[in-house]
């Protein structure tokens, strides 16, 4: 029989955790240090920057 590259991935060991499921569905945004929390903000910011610049290109 011809493999195809897809393997069966109940043969696979589990190496990841478990997590709960209302664990999993939760959308909090975890930044424990400062370094994680500006990197963060400055993302927004660049984003929000982005749709000005954007949308001041489109005006001309």
């Amino acid at each position: 029989m011809k493999q195809t590259g897809i393997q069966d991935r109940s043969t696979e060991p589990r190496d990841r955790p478990a997590i709960d499921v209302q664990d999993a569905r939760g959308g909090e945004i975890i930044l424990r240090s400062r370094r994680q929390r500006t990197i963060f903000i400055a993302g927004l910011v660049g984003f929000v920057v982005l749709a000005l610049v954007l949308a001041l290109a489109a005006l001309i």
